[in-house]
């Protein structure tokens, strides 16, 4: 198997394939348990605590805090709890078989490109799981550029939060090409870090020498179910841990922030309309910089905002503001379809398509940013910060521009 799964032309395209086969599986079987679950959530759930809010006189402002902010927010993120069991399932029955090392082994012609070690391959691996302890897993390279160059690289990997952005809107725009959509930004992804390795490579580490790859490969195996079921329940927890407190957070803010008046006789506290409070007003003047990549409008710049502090918030936020705009079920399908049908002329899945690449590209979150700090210090974060802002505008501009043409 090591003689066909290891060949300079077969390695990498069955692992490409091999990955091709997870994510559309996952957004195959996840697809109705969302369903199922985002009815709930809107339904009996919301329903239910606005009834019982509304029996014991609460005051408008914590029905809204409850209903529209953190129900709405929180109830969008546990529908992709479905999502992430079976994504985090078959990654480690990859793991557990023994093929994952031989992935490392093949990805190493990949990474001597950029005249980097083939173990640098596992902190970048481990960035599809969160940057944050990938960057900290830099300090297995020796040599210093290596690890500076490859901190200014994990931001670029596609984290977990990221994954499920993809799903959601490749759901919405893509429908049964929801898997191969998620797919090619996984693959953007690399190619991603590959090509801004390139450009850095030579700019900043002109002076960075190669080191040979020492790897043990594990023998080929049966996952077992005990090592399986802990793996993924472990990832799972993590990942709940760590959004729920963002997401409870973001939703919260969020929702002050429409709650509070841009400006005198556009109503009181809780009663303004979400377009005339201070974060509409402040999302609609930052709507115009990325209207030339299709997604000119208040709502997508306000779910990037709130992208940067964590991409969690991204989806919590999309589902607050079309619920406090249409008071009740956001209907999120349809409001997304008719927000990028109008902000991009009539060329919707070239927008969506645009505003996932930038999702992609762009930082993924202030937790990044602080260990990009401590691992590679102020001044390559800033500029590493700069670079990816300005990259993923490029990139989403230039992927709606093409993409118009044929959609």
């Amino acid at each position: 198997m090591d003689r066909l799964l290891l060949s300079r032309g077969f390695g990498i395209p069955f692992f490409l394939a091999v990955m091709w086969g997870v994510f559309q599986a996952t957004t195959a079987l996840a697809k109705p348990l969302q369903d199922g679950l985002g009815d709930f959530v809107s339904g009996p759930v919301s329903g239910g605590a606005d009834r019982l809010l509304e029996a014991v006189h609460a005051p408008g402002w914590l029905t809204g805090l409850l209903v529209d902010g953190l129900i709405n927010g929180v109830g969008q993120l546990l529908t992709f709890v479905p999502l992430m069991i079976i994504m985090f399932l078959l990654l480690a029955l990859l793991e557990d078989s023994g093929y994952f090392a031989r992935a490392a082994f093949v990805a190493d012609r990949l990474m001597r490109t950029l005249r980097l070690p083939g173990r640098a391959f596992l902190p970048l691996v481990v960035g599809f799981g969160c940057n944050v302890p990938a960057l900290a897993g830099t300090r297995i390279l020796n040599r210093r550029s290596h690890r500076l160059l490859v901190g200014l690289l994990i931001p670029y990997m596609s984290c977990t939060a990221r994954l499920a952005v993809y799903v959601m809107i490749a759901g919405v725009f893509f429908g049964s090409n929801s898997g191969t959509v998620v797919f090619f930004l996984y693959v953007a992804s690399v190619l991603l870090v590959v090509g801004m390795g390139l450009i850095l490579r030579p700019l900043l580490f002109r002076d960075m020498k190669e080191e040979p790859l020492v790897l043990e490969l594990p023998p080929y195996r049966l996952p077992t179910l005990r090592v399986t079921g802990a793996q993924v329940w472990q990832k799972l927890a993590a990942f709940l841990r760590t959004a729920g407190g963002i997401i409870v957070a973001t939703a919260a803010g969020v929702w002050l922030l429409m709650a509070i008046p841009a400006a005198a006789g556009h109503g009181g506290f809780g009663k303004v309309d979400v377009e005339q409070s201070v974060f509409g007003t402040v999302t609609r003047a930052t709507a115009p910089l990325v209207a030339p990549a299709g997604f000119g409008d208040w709502h997508a710049t306000a779910a990037l905002g709130t992208g940067l502090i964590a991409k969690e918030g991204v989806i919590s936020t999309l589902a607050q503001t079309y619920s406090a705009e249409e008071d009740g079920d956001p209907k999120l399908t349809a409001s997304l379809h008719a927000t990028f049908e109008e902000s991009s002329g009539g060329h919707q899945r070239a927008a969506a398509l645009a505003f996932l690449v930038f999702i992609l590209a762009y930082t993924p979150c202030f937790a990044t940013l602080a260990a990009q700090r401590a691992e590679i210090g102020t001044r390559l974060t800033v500029i590493g910060f700069g670079i990816q802002l300005a990259a993923a505008w490029l990139l989403a501009v230039g992927v709606f521009q093409i993409a118009r043409l044929v959609w």
